[in-house]
């Protein structure tokens, strides 16, 4: 039984948890969810209570010496806090020689994981979420069956089931995530070339099962794919789903009332004004085009995942799909099928073995899987 600690225990991270302490204690984890709210880790104790393989830890990541000591004897440290404290916790991974893995999408923060993987006898696995993580996977799997790309256009979205705000959205996971995407620069590969693009723009509409929607440029969400497949591709890019309408609000709130600037007060608003919800939907749309055997074709996997009972209890698609990912990568570095030191991308991992994994499943369950 290996330990593993896992840092942030919102939405996500209290999921992560509870997905690993259930496994079969021969091949399973001890788990310990870390973070600074008691009131937080009191809603995470009333569970611990169920499973002696779960604790919980009140700590202030910023305190590198209570870090350090709480990560002493772990095979992975699991990294579910918000992208600014990423950093802080890879030092200190790399520091005592534990297994490395997080959720971000910020860009800085994992070419800073990067360099901390450099030489290091433990893997270093950053953006294990949906995306950037899985929709990585599904892209290089793609991109595999052809003889040569000419396009590699990524969509995902967490969107509410029912809409019915003007933003056509409730908060599904992190809001300082979904504000840092929406500001920050965006990768891509256009015309051949590496580039950087504004968030918020190059809207498009599409539909899929015959529900309209918008996409537009947001950072983070390749991954580290525009630096494997530089060279390789003509036009790469992502782009996040949301409902049509949003992206104008979005840009109204952080150009026009320059909200950008300040970030806090917008997270504030949106906390206060904008409600959660546990009905929501995953989207996962991938489109690749290329040549295969003289003809240029193109294919494309398209997916929506629903909010479902997992574990015993009711969870929103995107904790599914997020929480999934993240178990199912560290699941997969203890089983020894993923490379024990070093850097790993999430685009090296096939996709067959990933969706073969125990977590990684969720992704291809039909129960969790419905016609819009």
């Amino acid at each position: 039984m290996k330990d593993i600690l896992v840092i942030g225990g919102g939405k996500i991270g209290s999921v992560v948890a509870d997905l690993l302490v259930q496994t079969p204690e021969d091949s399973g984890y001890r788990v310990t969810v870390a973070d600074r709210s008691k009131e937080q880790l009191a809603e995470i104790e009333s569970d611990s209570k169920k499973s002696p393989r779960l604790k919980t830890l009140c700590l202030d990541v910023t305190d590198a010496k209570a870090l350090r000591d709480a990560m002493k004897g772990c095979f992975a440290v699991l990294s579910a806090a918000p992208y600014h404290l990423t950093v802080k916790v890879a030092e200190a991974a790399r520091e005592l020689g534990v297994h490395y893995l997080d959720l971000t999408e910020d860009v800085a923060s994992t070419k800073r994981v990067m360099e901390l993987s450099e030489g290091s006898k433990t893997a270093f696995i950053p953006q294990c979420g949906l995306a950037p993580g899985f929709i990585s996977i599904v892209a290089a799997d793609l991109a595999r069956q052809f003889d040569s790309l000419d396009s590699v256009r990524m969509r995902v979205g967490a969107l509410p089931a029912y809409p019915s705000n003007a933003l056509n959205y409730n908060l599904t996971w992190s809001t300082e995530g979904v504000i840092n995407e929406y500001c920050e620069p965006c990768e891509a590969i256009v015309d051949g070339q590496l580039r950087t693009v504004p968030a918020l723009e190059e809207r498009e509409e599409f539909s899929l099962d015959g529900v309209l929607y918008e996409a537009f440029n947001t950072s983070g969400g390749l991954g580290t794919l525009c630096e494997t497949l530089k060279g390789k591709v003509r036009t790469l890019n992502y782009r996040t789903i949301r409902y049509p309408g949003h992206a104008a609000i979005m840009k109204a709130l952080l150009q026009d009332l320059r909200l950008k600037d300040r970030r806090d007060v917008l997270k504030d608003i949106l906390e206060q004004a904008v409600p959660t919800t546990m009905q929501d939907v995953v989207i996962v749309f991938v489109t690749v085009s290329g040549m295969k055997d003289g003809r240029l074709v193109q294919d494309t996997y398209a997916r929506k995942i629903y909010s479902h009972v997992v574990a015993g209890k009711m969870r929103s698609a995107i904790q599914i799909t997020t929480a999934g990912s993240l178990c199912a990568m560290v699941d997969l570095l203890a089983q020894g099928e993923l490379p024990q030191s070093g850097f790993v991308r999430q685009e090296d991992v096939p996709l067959a073995k990933f969706l073969g994994n125990r977590f990684g499943r969720f992704y291809a369950m039909e129960e969790l899987s419905k016609a819009a």
